[in-house]
């Protein structure tokens, strides 16, 4: 038999997963901080579920890879049972069940989430892109479709939300490339690399290198394109929130190409003023996406275009 969480331990869950995000997804952040609060801690949640997985997986040190599945699966079991009951003895995981139960995210979802989570602790590169993609749909685009009842788009959504997801996930891929090069892995499909004769380990931006980002970028700017399909059909605090951190999510883009592409030399971020005052904007805005239309990840040529395709013509 199931029970509820008191209040008071639920409030304190929601404040810890409110700071996670704060902390570590300032961009989720920002974005949620324009939806009704009732919403809003639902965000939170499912973020710092996310969170406090992925820290299992990736900042255990001197961990084992067998020690760390085996606190993810620890940490699986406490997550269901807590679905399960409806509370918890950690007041994080009650809160984020309690969203769960509440917003009926699909269970399905979750097991494809910690399915790509242990995938990360066995594999380090991914040959092609459609590989890489069959990891991300359990790390990224699966995050897009646990939104989707927190949100309440009008109308059908799922696949422009698992753009989204897939679209935010790149961006961290390109601009994290060496703190995973750190972790000993390598989010940039082989053949690309192979293709643009690029070698990340080298940890410098060479022509070969500049290329291949440059081919990257282009891609996660169609997978923006596509997630903004999506927009028309959020209601308008839904719509402002993602408007928003698809907006700053992007940018971090710029930022990349602003270092000409040097993601060796430190982490491209996008301030924190830039952030306030674009979440300023889109609660005013009459039309938030006209805001998105401006953007350049919504007006930069496909990655099909031979502009972006070309490896020779883009050293030269």
């Amino acid at each position: 038999m199931s029970t509820l969480a008191p209040p008071a331990h639920l409030e304190s869950g929601y404040a810890t997963c409110a700071g996670l995000t704060k902390r570590h997804g300032t961009t989720y952040y920002w974005g949620a901080r324009l939806l009704p609060a009732a919403q809003r801690r639902h965000v939170f949640a499912v973020y710092a579920l996310a969170r406090l997985a992925d820290d299992l997986v990736d900042e255990a040190a001197g961990q084992e890879p067998h020690e760390r599945a085996a606190a993810l699966d620890a940490f699986e079991r406490r997550f269901r049972a807590a679905v399960d009951e409806g509370t918890s003895d950690d007041p994080v995981l009650a809160a984020v069940a309690a969203s769960v139960r509440e917003c009926r995210i699909p269970d399905e979802a979750f097991t494809r989430f910690f399915d790509a989570m242990r995938r990360d602790l066995t594999c380090g590169e991914y040959e092609t892109w459609a590989d890489l993609l069959g990891y991300m749909d359990g790390s990224a685009a699966v995050i897009g479709e646990m939104m989707l009842p927190v949100l309440r788009p009008d109308t059908e959504a799922t696949q422009p939300a698992r753009a989204l997801g897939l679209a935010f996930q790149l961006t961290n891929f390109l601009r994290d490339v060496a703190e995973d090069l750190d972790r000993g892995r390598v989010y940039v499909p082989q053949e690309d690399l192979r293709r643009f004769g690029a070698d990340p380990w080298a940890r410098t931006a060479t022509p070969e290198w500049k290329a291949l980002m440059a081919f990257e970028i282009a891609r996660n700017r169609d997978l923006y394109r596509e997630a903004d399909d999506g927009l028309a059909a959020l209601p308008s605090g839904s719509r402002r929130c993602v408007a928003t951190a698809r907006v700053l999510y992007a940018r971090i883009l710029e930022r990349i190409e602003a270092v000409d592409y040097d993601v060796f030399s430190g982490r491209a971020r996008v301030p924190t003023p830039t952030k306030a005052s674009l979440a300023a904007r889109m609660l005013v805005a009459r039309d938030p996406e006209r805001i998105v239309r401006r953007d350049r990840a919504a007006r930069s040529l496909p990655v099909t275009s031979p502009l972006t395709t070309d490896p020779e013509e883009q050293t030269t």
